[in-house]
């Protein structure tokens, strides 16, 4: 006999079973014993949280010979035939593949036929939104004055692409995600069932990775007892199995980030790829960490919020003394960026380091929180005593080249170097020939301009007058400069200009590309 997914195998059968969405099973199983049932629902939610599966039971339920308490008996005739999917009174058709007029016109003439068992004749289509205009329109008659033995079910993850004359004809019910608790303790009843040994911990991972849907958190489980099939499930398995990260590697990582150490934080991540981490998953957990921190560093009653043990939860009250929250919020705004960039690279890595090296160096971003992060920096340096080289007015007024900062060191301009995003590499080994594709007096501007690293990986041009500003950024230069760029590159690269104050800026805090013209630039896979 072949398996059965688990999902499918202890798919709820009666409305007791139904687990997180309490307020639509009592809704519809008041309608039943009231007899007060209506021709057409609307399920809306996300994934995995049981849209289908009361429709089913709904199907059941109207059409059930001795029902109990608006329950289905799963005993009779009738719910047998659809739990065994053999009735013809039960209709499934996903929208997905079957999205056109004439699909939507079969059913409106087989409407007309009355069930041959049973009371009623259930219409289920799934993902609902994915129906054409034209086949919205040839239901919406139907759907208003359907025969008094059809019920429609509409189910769908995306209620806003649902025609507003649709939505007047149904009943609503918003299906909520499921919480953790929730979820966990369905875990940990199934997998008494299936006699499997598991650590609390393990179960709570999981439940915490189903991201509130039910089905994705039995699909993890089924997934990891399968890779350690016959042993007891831990929680570092489940860690394992699902390419995550636990909570001590992302309290390490925060602590060298608010230090400002940029090699250790390249170390962690080393390690991480190394092991085969998932690395967009550990983008998204340690966002989600530091959405944790902030939490806890602003709310009085964090500990009913975050969901980690007693220790681990006075470690992060301890690593939130490190920075102030309009930092954390700087770090939380700089991974989601990032999370939504990384979806589609092919350079994650890259990406991830940038982004550290961004957290570690404010100095690389020109934003108020970031302002706030490097007057944290330089306050906690002067807390401890760092050395400032007094430089006369005389020999400062002859020096042609600022003394470098700490972000111009050698050591950072290597992570630097690994870290430029690939298209801005190929700017940067082709700067001059660029600059000498250009016409009239702009490649003598552009010379003047530091070419750096902008937010979605665009070319910044940074500027120190408003005479240059104004020189680069129009409409024709900026056009003619993208131009030059992807003729020599053969790609296309987003440039924008900035202005900023060189009494206050020191351009060595600056990643300049064009020092790495000469430079072998190379990265790893």
């Amino acid at each position: 006999m072949s398996y059965t997914a688990l999902y499918r195998k202890f798919r709820p059968k009666e409305f007791e079973d139904v687990k997180g969405q309490e307020h639509i099973v009592r809704t519809l199983r008041n309608q039943i014993n009231a007899g007060r049932i209506g021709h057409a629902f609307l399920f809306c939610g996300t994934r995995g949280t049981g849209k289908t599966t009361i429709a089913k039971i709904l199907a059941k339920a109207v059409n059930c010979e001795h029902p109990v308490d608006g329950s289905p008996c799963n005993e009779c005739a009738v719910c047998q035939a659809i739990n065994s999917q053999t009735s013809m009174n039960v209709i499934e058709m996903d929208a997905a593949s079957n999205n056109g007029v004439d699909n939507i016109r079969e059913i409106v003439e087989n409407v007309q036929y009355s069930p041959t068992q049973g009371k009623y004749k259930v219409y289920i289509i799934d993902e609902v939104h994915m129906l054409s205009t034209g086949a919205f329109n040839a239901l919406l008659k139907t759907l208003e004055e359907p025969p008094s033995y059809v019920i429609f079910i509409l189910a769908t993850t995306e209620a806003h692409k649902i025609p507003i004359t649709i939505l007047s004809r149904c009943q609503r019910y918003d299906f909520r995600r499921i919480t953790i608790d929730v979820i966990a303790a369905r875990l940990q009843e199934l997998l008494d069932k299936e006699q499997v040994k598991a650590e609390e911990k393990a179960v709570r991972y999981i439940a915490k990775a189903g991201d509130g849907s039910m089905r994705d958190a039995l699909s993890l489980l089924d997934r990891c007892i399968a890779f350690y099939l016959g042993e007891e499930l831990t929680y570092e398995k489940v860690l394992e199995v699902l390419g995550a990260v636990d909570l001590e590697t992302f309290s390490q990582l925060f602590r060298y980030v608010a230090e400002g150490n940029v090699t250790g934080c390249m170390e962690i991540l080393e390690e991480l790829v190394v092991r085969g981490r998932e690395l967009s998953q550990v983008v998204t957990d340690f966002t989600w960490y530091l959405r944790n921190l902030l939490l806890v560093s602003t709310s009085e009653h964090a500990q009913n919020i975050v969901d980690v043990s007693t220790e681990q939860f006075a470690n992060m009250e301890e690593e939130c003394k490190l920075v102030d929250p309009e930092t954390l919020t700087r770090y939380i705004r700089v991974m989601s960026e990032l999370s939504n960039q990384i979806r589609y690279a092919s350079q994650k890595r890259v990406l991830i380091e940038v982004a550290l090296i961004k957290l570690c160096r404010p100095a690389m971003e020109t934003n108020y929180d970031s302002l706030l992060d490097r007057i944290r920096m330089l306050e906690k340096q002067l807390e401890q005593g760092v050395p400032v080289q007094m430089v006369s007015a005389d020999t400062s007024k002859q020096s042609a080249a600022p003394v470098k900062s700490q972000a111009a060191t050698e050591e950072n301009y290597q992570a630097l170097k690994k870290a430029i995003p690939e298209d801005l590499q190929e700017v940067a080994k082709n700067w001059d020939r660029i600059c000498g594709l250009l016409s009239g007096s702009l490649p003598a501007t552009l010379k003047m301009a530091i070419p750096s690293v902008g937010e979605g990986n665009s070319l910044l041009l940074i500027v120190d007058n408003e005479i240059h500003k104004d020189m680069l950024d129009t409409e024709e230069h900026l056009a003619e400069i993208k131009d030059a760029i992807e003729r020599q590159i053969q790609r296309e690269v987003q440039v924008r200009v900035q202005m900023v104050d060189s009494k206050t800026t020191n351009p060595a805090d600056m990643l300049d590309l064009s020092k790495f013209t000469k430079m072998a630039i190379e990265f790893e896979d």
